[in-house]
């Protein structure tokens, strides 16, 4: 039964709500003012009735304090990702909620939290922050300490899309001369698209060179100074097509190379880590070819510009870069479908042209007299 008590110590009056919870738990919290707990009491009984309520002992944890519970519940994810969460929770997050209590955060407090974030960083890092804390607060939800999630909802800034440069063929060989004997290795991701951790996993019994085709089943990226090996975004592996001419380089660059040998490695024989090459090979083939401000990243761009320009589907290219769905292909690439819209309309006039008895554009009058011939050949 839900009562409100009154107490008066040393002069001073209390207003005691007492309630039970769904166990059947007595709990009670305490008031200046007898209509604050009037109203608390009211939503007690509302929130009992509608199946939403909450202990608010399991709500007075902190932010950080849970944070630190839904980064060990992160076993499911990519190292580098986990590690990627873990920065913006200590860099952008912590500052500002680690010492707020789950029942505390507001939206409203969020809302101004992104927007500050937006103007002093960029609206990519208020994106990405907003996403990590919106995860810790959903497993609040999800364990029965939040009603709801107060992140949700939230207005985000508008990121500015970053221009891709996309390289030609010529552009493609030129960068690889000056890579030297890590030409092939440029070569290879402008013309297939795989990311540069799944480049450098790759074995040689994953090349299928009579096909043309290499099966992508595997990522290594750099973690904290360590290599983390496991599966490619997404944890799907795929076949992408090889160009005959890169088969060819393949096969003598693998001569002599046992299978579970990686096709791509340093001078030493090591794994290629992104940061070394950049470093090492990229930096100086770049100036070399005058192609100041490309980016290793690039040559994934690269790949699916080449590929629709000779043709590709949304379906090939999707598959080629191993994206969730072709939405996501679209999102990045569709500008460059666009581009085709000349070519399709060509092939579309050729093939009415072709077909001129049933395509032919014709006045009014042509069709009735057209139609009245072919009435008169097939007699009566």
């Amino acid at each position: 039964m839900s009562s409100i008590e009154k107490r008066t110590t040393t002069g001073q009056a209390r207003w005691y709500a007492r309630y039970r919870d769904p166990s059947g738990k007595q709990r009670t919290k305490s008031f200046a003012r007898k209509v604050d707990a009037e109203r608390y009491l009211a939503g007690i009984e509302t929130a009992k009735l509608s199946g939403s309520y909450i202990d608010p002992r399991r709500a007075a944890v902190t932010v950080g304090a849970f944070a630190e519970q839904w980064q060990a519940a992160q076993a499911h994810l990519k190292a580098s990702t986990r590690d990627r969460y873990a920065g913006l929770l200590r860099t952008h997050v912590e500052p500002r909620w680690a010492s707020v209590r789950l029942s505390d955060v507001n939206h409203a407090a969020v809302q101004a939290w992104v927007s500050e974030l937006a103007d002093q960083h960029s609206p990519s890092v208020a994106i990405k922050a907003h996403r990590v804390l919106s995860l810790v607060l959903a497993l609040a939800v999800r364990d029965g300490r939040l009603v709801r999630n107060p992140a949700e909802g939230i207005g985000l800034p508008r990121e500015t899309p970053k221009d891709r440069r996309y390289l030609t063929h010529q552009q493609v060989h030129a960068l690889a001369e000056a890579a030297g004997d890590h030409g092939l290795v440029i070569v290879f991701l402008a013309y297939t698209g795989l990311r540069f951790g799944e480049m450098a996993a790759l074995r040689v019994s994953r090349l299928d060179l009579l096909r043309r085709q290499v099966e992508v089943v595997e990522s290594v990226t750099a973690v904290k100074g360590a290599l983390v090996w496991g599966t490619p975004k997404g944890h799907s592996r795929r076949w992408v097509g090889i160009p005959r001419f890169v088969a060819e380089a393949l096969a003598q660059h693998i001569d002599g190379k046992s299978p579970n040998e990686l096709v791509f490695t340093t001078d030493a024989g090591a794994v290629l880590r992104a940061s070394n090459f950049r470093r090492d090979v990229w930096d100086h083939a770049v100036k070399a070819a005058d192609l100041d401000g490309v980016v290793p990243h690039g040559l994934r761009h690269t790949a699916a510009s080449l590929a629709i320009a000779a043709g590709a589907d949304v379906k090939v290219v999707q598959q080629m870069l191993g994206h969730k769905s072709a939405t996501m292909t679209l999102d990045l690439y569709g500008h460059l479908f666009e581009n085709r819209l000349d070519e399709v309309a060509d092939r579309l006039d050729s093939a009415a042209r072709a077909s001129t008895d049933v395509y032919r554009l014709c006045t009014q009058a042509e069709i009735v007299d057209l139609d009245q011939r072919r009435r008169d050949a097939r007699g009566p």
